[in-house]
């Protein structure tokens, strides 16, 4: 899966992929984008061709595939399921 274009809007990260599909999914969701500030939020980048997403500043890199499948990290299974 390529991403073309991410943005972020209101705590959600959105993806338009190459097939035209878009995708999003809430920053809160990966703990250290929810404790970025809104600010740093809006500083990702697509890396990889398209394969990733990037914030330097907060240090976090997120494959789009993952995050389209919906394969977030355990500790929010963990919350979100029980």
């Amino acid at each position: 899966m390529i991403a073309v274009e991410v943005a972020v809007q209101d705590g959600q990260i959105w993806l338009r992929l190459l097939d035209g599909s878009t995708h999003s999914f809430p920053a809160h969701y990966y703990p250290r984008l929810a404790a970025a500030a809104p600010a740093q939020l809006t500083t990702v980048r697509l890396r990889v061709g398209g394969r990733a997403l990037r914030w330097d500043e907060i240090d976090e890199d997120i494959w789009v595939k993952d995050a389209v499948l919906g394969r977030y990290p355990f500790a929010y299974r963990t919350v979100a399921t029980g």
